[in-house]
Parts: C-alpha cells; structure tokens; sequence
C-alpha cells in the first residue's frame, strides 16, 4: 500500500504564504529606498551604492542586535507594528555612538508557523524606523521553523550598516576629568530588562498586559512596556558639526553601570547623581513591586535615560539649549574625574 504523499506544508512550513507575505511587505520595504540602493525585493544581496561626497576617509560602522523579550509583550498585545521601528532605534543608536550615520539595515525574523498579519505589521513598523532614520531597507530573511518555535511565537533581529569620516570617530579618547554628562530622556525600558520586568509584573504579581495600576496613571502595563525605543540620531548627527562631543553611549542591557565605561579612558570615572532626572513610573513601580535592590535596577534598565553625551564642560548650556530644540529631553546628570573606569551612581 502507497504511502500518501508528505508535502514541505505537511512538515509545517508553507511557501506559498510567504511567498504572498513577501508580496505584502513590497511596498514598506520599497517606501524606504534612497537612490543608492541598487536591487528590489526579493534580491539574493542587497546591493547599496556608496556615494562618499563629503566623505574623505570612509570607515563603515555595522552592528547586530535584536528586541529581546520584548516581542513576548507585544504578542500578548497583539500589536505588532511597532516592534520593528524599537529594533531599528536600537541599531541607530548603537552606531550612533561612533558618529556614524544609518545607510543601511537587513533585518531577521523567525516563528513556528507564518501568519501573513504578524510578519507584514513587523515589516512595515521596520520600514517606518528605516525612514524616520533615513536609512534603506535592503533585505531580510524571513524563516519559518516548526519545532523550534511554537506558534505564535516569534524572534526579530536586525544589521545596520553606516557611515563615517576617519577624522570624525567618536572613541572617547579624548575624555578628561571636568567633562560634563549629558543624559537624554528615554521614552521606557526601551528593548531591554524585559524578562525581569516581566517576571517582576506577570510571574510575581499576576498583573496582565491589560492591567491599569494607578501608578501608571492609567496607562496599561502592557502599553507602558510597548513604548517605543527611541531614535537619537535626528538630534544628535547635528550636533557633530558644531560641537566637540567626545564621547556617546547608548544605555542598554548593563544600564549606566556598564555602558558608560565602554566610552571611558582607562584612569577615568564618571559620577551619576540619580536626583538629576525624573525616571518614568514604571521603573519605580517594578522595583517596588518586586523588591529589585537599586543596584540590580541601574544595571538591568536604562532608568529614564536613553543616551548619554559627554562634552566639554564650556559646552555644556550650548549643547543641551540644541538638544532641547530638536525635542529631546536633556538633563545634565553627572560628570568624569580621575578613576578606575567605573561608574559611581549617588
């Protein structure tokens, strides 16, 4: 007796929903392109014109992240287009960093099984981060993986590739004691400490997403941890060509703790005064809520800032009147001495 026959579909992966799904997505990717990229969707590479007006010692900046466990609220919210635009924030900042400026981003995303909706709310939340950030979005992998994901479940992560003048680089080398600490506002926990705050809120105190606590005047947990990872390189590239900033981190996983002494020289130290700026109800109530000493909270979270610029102390007024008309929030929030490079939060 014939077996009958097992198609790829029957093993859980359906290539004529991606193939529609691609076709879906066409038009956000497409919305992204500048005159330098030189393939369409569906490419096997991604080919990207380097134009270099201005530019007299090209030095590319890439970097790879991904969103964490970020995308487990956002299933449970069942929204799903603004993942994608948190990823790419994440990716321009951390080139930020260094000077450089977005060119490019490829993006990847893995599930169980493929639901058209999901993937093409991802990919058009990504397009949206793209364009807010003035970079192309030349290519992706979309893989369906039965057995490795359940369904429903998902992964995204993301490359960016940009550009930056040699003569130009931010290293932090040229950090010295008396610098002042810029801190800018972040909109929440960003793409980091999720699965603490989540632990923390719906293991331990059995909110759901769709809590309202009056300590979030209001707001949702779930919205609250929804809120999106902010882009500073609209307010911050500009001020490369006015300003002598020496150093920038972006405050991820590691918090202050961690991030800031990747920009410090090895005998300097900065000091943080935490009563410099407001943090977002959210980190107060998930520390209350879960007892998380102070420590484990400003190496977990990025505590209400998102960035950190450090400047001549001359600059300083300068710097932050600037950051403030591009509609940054900025709080002068600590400064650099002689150290052990380390960060001391009082």
């Amino acid at each position: 007796m014939a077996n009958d026959p097992i198609t790829y579909r029957d093993a859980g992966v359906d290539i004529d929903e991606m193939n529609t799904a691609v076709l879906r997505m066409r038009e956000h990717v497409r919305s992204t392109f500048t005159p330098q990229v030189l393939t369409d969707v569906g490419s096997f590479g991604g080919m990207f014109g380097l134009g270099l007006d201005g530019v007299s010692e090209p030095v590319l900046v890439g970097s790879i992240d991904g969103v964490g466990t970020k995308v487990r609220v956002a299933a449970a919210m069942g929204v799903h287009d603004t993942i994608g635009a948190d990823l790419v924030a994440h990716c321009v900042n951390d080139i930020l960093v260094q000077g450089a400026r977005p060119l490019f981003f490829l993006d990847y995303f893995a599930t169980g099984k493929l639901v058209q909706e999901i993937v093409v709310e991802v990919v058009k939340g990504l397009a949206a981060g793209c364009r807010t950030a003035g970079c192309a979005l030349i290519g992706g992998e979309t893989a369906e993986m039965p057995g490795v994901y359940q369904d429903g479940e998902y992964d995204l992560a993301g490359c960016i590739v940009g550009i930056v003048d040699r003569s130009r680089i931010i290293d932090g080398r040229s950090i010295e004691p008396g610098d002042a600490v810029i801190g800018l506002a972040s909109a929440g926990l960003h793409t980091n400490g999720y699965s603490l705050a989540r632990h923390v809120l719906f293991d331990s105190a059995g909110l759901s997403p769709e809590s309202t606590p009056p300590q979030l005047a209001g707001r949702s947990v779930g919205e609250v941890l929804l809120a999106p990872h902010r882009s500073y390189a609209q307010s911050v590239l500009p001020l490369l060509d006015r300003f002598r900033v020496k150093g920038i981190a972006h405050i991820t996983g590691g918090g202050l703790y961690e991030n800031i002494p990747r920009i410090l020289p090895a005998d300097c130290s900065v000091t943080v005064d935490r009563r410099l700026w407001t943090s977002p109800p959210i980190f107060t109530y998930i520390q209350e809520l879960g007892n998380v000493p102070d420590a484990e909270m400003y190496r977990t979270f990025n505590m209400g800032i998102g960035l950190v610029l450090i400047v001549e102390r001359d600059e300083t007024i300068e710097v932050m009147a600037e950051l403030a008309n591009a509609g940054e929030t900025p709080s002068l929030i600590g400064e650099v001495h002689r150290g052990v490079h380390e960060v001391d939060i009082l």
